[in-house]
């Protein structure tokens, strides 16, 4: 048993909501478990309320948590709120490291990056006590050929507890869900290899023509829940009971500008040669079609970022500074664009208003100063940021107003960064704006995240498979075909 140079303080500072409470009791005793309740209800909270249980019962010498770069900051002051222990945290430092793992320390605070990098040293401090491990945002190890997932899946064995933490745990696509539950259960609940299940659960384009394949794809959608429910929970916030303000959703559209419409059309038609032949797609691939089609989304936010000639105003701005006018003064808002060039582009366009900004090429401290910014100086009106680089970990309900000025593919981006405003602490009705040039690929952007986001409730049991049914339409593919021969 590890001796701790003093003795970590094992209470909690409150007690939680009835769900989180609930919550606690059903996993904390489990090998390992899934904590998949949605965003904004408190996940965190749970996760050291189990970290604790296991400590105080001396089911485990040390936790390691496990989060994401640039969530560290955001845990550190989650451990302040709820409980008493300080972790030590890792970086990528390998030197300070040895010592931080040669220390008697009950939690370990670090990132992915850091496990992946440091892999051996890790495994040593595993196989030298009884460690628990808690890795938040783990669809981060949603695909099970990255590197990182593989290096989790190598270390999962020597783990003595282990517990994750996401709340779209069919993050994109609903065989997402493998690497998660492999990691925890080494396949007793899904012992389909990777391949296998993916083709059982391929949102492709057959399913609304083959009535066979779309059959088989729903059963198999439907039973998930059931395969994992033994080390799972799963609240909403409906089931959960939290009373928020209401989330309305807004559709605005907008026209193309002149020069913009001409870049768009130019595009549009190679991408018709390339994608479709006689009205049918010609390229299997989806990952390869999303890739031609990201330029035309491009496009169709700013042309600025594919043409450097292009020096007009895209249509999208003006209904973008009209929608801004009409949003009251004192109330906050978010403006998300998944392009970093449009980051920047926005922040210069709109400083006058009191802008910050936040994108992946910022280090760390800037983007950490820029959120603080905008949470407490009045100043500072509108954040803007890519969904990559602040779709997680954060709190930002200073705001009550969410406009995507464009949108990627990834259901994932969309649900995390519209719940950065409409979770706990929320006060007033929540506003999510969809800026979108009608006729063109935002439309079906919209349908593909509306069918991923169907597939996605099925598969977390969020709804039956008669409401499944009576609301997916799986037209997306239909209409792809449209936009392009438009």
């Amino acid at each position: 048993m590890l001796k701790y140079s003093r003795a970590p303080v094992l209470r909690l500072k409150h007690q939680g909501f009835a769900y989180q409470v609930d919550a606690v009791k059903a996993l904390k005793d489990l090998e390992y478990a899934a904590v998949f309740h949605e965003q904004g209800l408190g996940k965190t909270k749970i996760a050291i309320d189990i970290a604790i249980a296991w400590l105080s019962k001396k089911t485990i010498d040390s936790v390691l948590f496990v989060t994401k770069k640039g969530l560290i900051a955001n845990w550190q002051q989650e451990f302040a709120n709820h409980s008493f222990l300080s972790p030590l945290v890792l970086d990528q430092d390998s030197r300070s490291n040895f010592l931080a793992f040669n220390s008697p320390a009950a939690a370990y605070l670090t990132h992915y990056e850091v496990c992946r990098g440091d892999e051996k040293q890790v495994k040593l401090f595993l196989k030298s006590r009884r460690v628990g491990v808690v890795c938040d945002e783990a669809h981060k190890l949603k695909n099970p050929d990255a590197a990182l997932t593989r290096t989790f899946l190598a270390l999962s064995p020597l783990f003595h507890r282990r517990l994750i933490l996401t709340g779209t745990p069919i993050a994109n696509r609903p065989f997402d869900l493998w690497a998660l539950v492999r990691f925890l259960d080494h396949g007793r609940s899904i012992p389909e290899d990777f391949a296998t299940f993916k083709r059982q659960l391929q949102l492709d384009s057959d399913l609304a023509s083959d009535s066979e394949r779309g059959r088989e794809f729903r059963e198999a959608l439907a039973a998930l829940p059931d395969r994992i429910r033994g080390f799972s929970v799963r609240e909403n916030k409906k089931t959960a009971g939290l009373i928020l303000p209401d989330k309305e959703f807004h559709s605005i559209f907008a026209a193309f500008e002149p020069e913009q419409k001409k870049l768009y059309e130019k595009f549009r038609e190679g991408l018709k040669v390339e994608i479709l032949k006689n009205g049918e797609t010609i390229i299997d691939n989806a990952d390869d079609v999303l890739k031609r089609l990201l330029r035309l989304v491009q496009i169709a936010s700013n042309p600025k970022i594919v043409d450097n000639a292009y020096v007009e105003s895209p249509g999208k701005f003006a209904v973008l500074q009209k929608l801004l006018a009409r949003i009251p003064r004192g109330e906050k808002v978010i403006l998300w664009s998944t392009f970093t060039e449009n980051v920047d582009w926005l922040d210069d366009a709109l400083g006058s208003q009191g802008t910050v900004k936040v994108h992946g090429k910022l280090p760390m401290r800037t983007r950490q100063t820029s959120i603080e910014s905008f949470k407490t100086d009045p100043k500072v009106r509108i954040f803007i940021a890519t969904p990559a680089s602040s779709k997680e970990g954060l709190t930002l309900t200073v705001a009550n107003h969410c406009i995507f000025y464009d949108r990627g593919f990834s259901l994932d981006d969309y649900l995390q960064a519209q719940d950065r405003i409409h979770r706990i602490s929320q006060s007033r009705p929540c506003h999510i704006y969809n800026i979108m040039v009608e006729d063109t690929v935002d439309e079906w952007i919209d349908e593909l995240i509306e069918t991923k986001g169907l597939a996605a409730k099925l598969g977390q049991g969020d709804i039956r498979i008669d409401q499944f049914l009576a609301t997916a339409s799986n037209r997306f593919n239909e209409i792809l075909r449209e936009i392009l021969n438009n």
